[in-house]
C-alpha cells in the first residue's frame, strides 16, 4: 500500500506545481482543512476500492458518491474547496501530508488486525491438530486392547 500512497502524493504535488499563482476567493461553504484531510483519505480508499471485488463479487463500483454522502457534501462543494486549497500551496501540502499520515495509521490498524486474525487461525489449526492426534492415539489404544 505504500507505493500507491507515494504515487498519490507525487501526482498531487505534480499537479499542484503546474498551477498558477492565482489565489481564489474563499468559497462560502469551504470545507475545513482537517475535514479535507479525512475526506482525501476516504476518497483515496474509495478510488482504490473500485478495482477490488466487494462481498457481492461486483467490480468497478463507484464509491465516491458514498464518501460525499458520508460527509454531507456534493462534488461541487468539494471541487470549489479543493480549488481554493490548491491555490494556497502550503495549506494544500499540509492537508495532503495529514491525509497520508491518516492512511498510514489506518493501514497499520488493518495490518495488526490481520496479523491477529492469522494468529488466531494458526492457534485453532494447532489445537485441531492436537485434538486429532489425541483421537488417533485413543483409537490406536482401543484397537490394541
Amino acid at each position: 500500500m505504500k507505493k500507491p500512497i507515494v504515487l498519490f502524493i507525487f501526482l498531487t504535488i505534480g499537479i499542484v506545481s503546474c498551477t498558477s499563482n492565482t489565489i481564489y476567493k474563499k468559497p462560502k461553504d469551504l470545507i475545513p482543512k482537517d475535514t479535507m484531510a479525512i475526506l482525501f483519505k476516504d476518497l483515496y480508499i474509495a478510488s482504490v476500492a473500485k478495482n477490488i471485488k466487494n462481498k457481492n463479487d461486483e467490480v468497478r463500483v463507484n464509491y465516491l458518491p458514498l464518501v460525499y454522502e458520508k460527509y454531507r457534501i456534493d462534488s461541487t462543494r468539494f471541487k470549489l474547496s479543493n480549488l481554493f486549497y490548491l491555490s494556497k500551496l502550503e495549506d494544500y501540502k499540509l492537508i495532503l501530508q495529514e491525509a497520508s499520515e491518516l492512511l498510514e495509521k489506518e493501514q497499520g490498524y488493518w495490518t495488526k488486525l490481520q496479523k491477529r486474525k492469522d494468529s488466531i487461525k494458526q492457534d485453532s489449526i494447532k489445537k485441531s491438530q492436537i485434538a486429532l492426534k489425541k483421537q488417533d492415539s485413543i483409537k490406536k489404544a482401543q484397537k490394541g486392547q
